[in-house]
């Protein structure tokens, strides 16, 4: 599948950041709910005096909620349109969007850069404190609160079990025709000076609500409710267990997007579109 940049036209990356409370996601809605993107597209056109709305395509779409720390993004504009404005397009932007998105850089894209299909991992983190009086009043629109005593350690034997390639429907909202095969890469649990505990969940990808039922399921073996095996014996079952929860939004942030060497980006773009399968999976 060719992702090549039509002619007369230029990629250009941003690199932005939100807080998600009052966004309904990422992806643009028939709605007209508020979105991520939707705020960004208008303000691009508005600031290149532009008649067409020009498409973003992002690294990982968050959901109603979720915030960024760490976001990409590409558009595909107008050579004319970037010569005009790439000088001044970053304060432009500033003086547009709303003060809870931010574009901190836009620049021309090396060659065969995919915002999404040439990411090789994205890295999240989720805040949650288990303080008896909650959470502070600072930090509430970031950290969740669980009203149990939490057992980080044994949070971490059984984050150990759910490392690498496997099949993630048991954590996973399925969506017809998609995958849920991913690589875990890292995740861990760890508890800051402030009583927080962070986890950084890294992966080549995400499916749908996997971060936050990850979560779910560790918070049951931290507070005591279940064994350090059990969500492991929940992924190897591969069915959506009643018992793992999906946490709140607001506790979860995309923290960072990892791409490798330019010369590497084409390729990494074709076989990102690739279906996985598992290893002695039929390929039927």
């Amino acid at each position: 599948m060719s992702d090549e940049v039509a002619d007369g036209f230029v990629r250009v990356r941003l690199d932005l950041s939100y807080d998600g409370a009052d966004f309904s996601g990422w992806a643009k809605q028939a709605s007209g709910r508020r979105t991520v993107q939707g705020e960004i597209e208008a303000a691009l056109r508005t600031v290149t005096r532009s008649s067409v709305t020009y498409d973003l395509t992002v690294a990982g779409r968050t959901d109603a909620g979720v915030h960024a720390r760490g976001q990409v993004a590409h558009v595909d504009l107008p050579e004319s349109v970037w010569a005009e404005h790439r000088e001044k397009l970053l304060k432009r932007l500033a003086g547009r969007l709303s003060k809870d998105v931010r574009v901190w850089s836009v620049a021309e894209a090396p060659s065969g850069f995919n915002a999404r299909f040439s990411a090789i991992w994205r890295r999240y983190a989720y805040r949650v404190t288990d303080h008896p009086g909650g959470v502070d009043p600072l930090v509430r629109g970031h950290v969740l609160w669980h009203d149990w005593p939490l057992d980080v350690e044994a949070m971490n034997v059984a984050a150990e079990g759910l490392l690498g390639e496997h099949d993630f429907a048991a954590y996973c909202k399925r969506r017809e025709g998609a995958t849920t095969i991913r690589t875990l890469q890292e995740l861990s649990l760890v508890r800051g000076d402030d009583g927080i505990i962070t986890a950084t969940v890294r992966a080549d990808a995400f499916c749908h609500n996997m971060v936050r039922s990850l979560i779910g399921a560790l918070l049951f073996v931290g507070d005591g409710h279940r064994p350090t095996d059990w969500p492991g014996k929940v992924l190897a079952a591969g069915v959506r267990d009643s018992a793992v929860h999906v946490v709140r939004p607001h506790g979860l942030t995309l923290e960072e997007v990892g791409y490798p060497a330019d010369e590497l980006l084409a390729a990494r773009n074709l076989e990102a579109r690739n279906k996985r399968t598992l290893p002695g999976a039929g390929c039927c």
